[in-house]
């Protein structure tokens, strides 16, 4: 049996796949740049997928969590990357929430992201920014917390041009966004914005198990790549 799809009550994409395809299209001007395409787990990383293939780049993830409120896990007043970079939300200080809770949750994070990447990783590090144009890509911002702790993690990299992409975004996570890429791509800005899947007809969970093998594909991929370039090279040698 069919599982019932989201009925949207304003413009919905029909999948991630066409979402991503979107965006694509409007990143073609970085087809045969090489971008880096990092996508945010997990929802996020068949999306980075086709448009890394679309544009001809390489692909990661990129990890980072949220950091949840004392007596309120699931209300975001932070967020960490697997590098260390903090993102403090304007909660912290309206809340009156510690700064050695914060501290002790972000290290407790951070832990547990370096464990997700020797998981989605074992065979290397994370591919390094620095120098690249990087196009980062997550599935839907609502508060733009976490997303704002991978531009800066990724920032701290120092690229050549940082670029988020996304399908959809809150009105506010956009404009905090805007401030810190050097570009910033949302196909839809609603006023209204309950949750991401809202806006999607089909938005199933995406796995751990799925994120390892798009992994996976990318890392042969560009193994592939780089046997083919050298054998090239020796050739005009």
């Amino acid at each position: 049996m069919e599982e019932p799809q989201n009925e949207c009550l304003f413009r919905c994409f029909r999948d991630r796949i066409q979402a991503s395809e979107l965006i694509a299209d409007r990143l073609a001007s970085y087809q045969g740049e090489h971008p880096l395409v990092l996508g945010i787990p997990r929802g996020a990383m068949p999306m980075a997928q086709l448009i890394a293939d679309r544009l001809e780049g390489d692909l990661d993830v990129v990890l980072v969590h949220k950091i949840g409120a004392p007596d309120n896990p699931e209300f975001a007043i932070g967020s960490v990357s697997e590098f260390g970079t903090l993102y403090r939300s304007r909660a912290l200080d309206r809340y009156r929430i510690s700064s050695e809770y914060f501290i002790r949750s972000a290290t407790e994070e951070i832990s547990k992201l370096k464990e997700r990447r020797r998981a989605y990783s074992p065979v290397g590090p994370a591919t390094r920014s620095n120098g690249r144009i990087v196009i980062l890509i997550d599935d839907g911002i609502a508060t733009g917390s976490t997303l704002l702790a991978a531009v800066r993690a990724i920032r701290s990299q120092n690229p050549h041009q940082l670029i988020v992409a996304t399908p959809v975004a809150s009105l506010e996570a956009a404009h905090a966004v805007e401030r810190e890429a050097d570009l910033f791509v949302a196909l839809e800005t609603p006023e209204e914005f309950l949750s991401i899947s809202e806006f999607y007809n089909d938005f199933p969970q995406v796995s751990d198990r799925e994120v390892i093998q798009i992994l996976s594909e990318a890392r042969l991929k560009e193994l592939h790549q780089n046997s083919s370039l050298t054998r090239t090279t020796r050739k005009v040698a």
